[in-house]
């Protein structure tokens, strides 16, 4: 897979990601967000966008470690949010149960993507 397609896949997908929440800013229904849910979806759309591009690169240099990238990729990546998480909830009172919504649709969907794009790649590699 190339990096270039990689990049635009994931561009594509995060557009896709961002318009129901764009919807309920549009008809009023904020409070179904927490504040500040945009810093809190770029900073897990940022990682995921370092995660992939760093696994599409090591897998042009390495295609032996693909795996051991991707996995040591995406344990930076929870580690991140975690950490990022402790800071977020200390420094803004929210209310928890919209956080950890807004929290798991973020990165759930950003972990499926990863998924999704380990398992074509790995099918392209049992192909050739």
């Amino acid at each position: 897979m190339k990096v270039y397609r990689a990049v635009v896949s994931y561009i594509v997908f995060s557009i896709l990601l961002a318009v129901p929440p764009l919807l309920l800013n549009y008809t009023g229904n904020t409070d179904l967000l927490t504040p500040h849910f945009w810093l809190l979806f770029f900073f897990i759309s940022g990682l995921t966008l370092l995660v992939i591009a760093a696994v599409v690169l090591s897998q042009r240099a390495n295609s032996e470690a693909y795996s051991q990238v991707f996995l040591a990729a995406t344990t930076f990546k929870i580690l991140a949010c975690l950490i990022f998480m402790v800071v977020f909830l200390r420094k803004n009172h929210v209310d928890k149960l919209i956080f950890v919504a807004d929290f798991f649709y973020i990165y759930f969907l950003n972990i499926a993507f990863e998924v999704y794009g380990l398992l074509r790649n790995l099918r392209n590699q049992n192909l050739r």
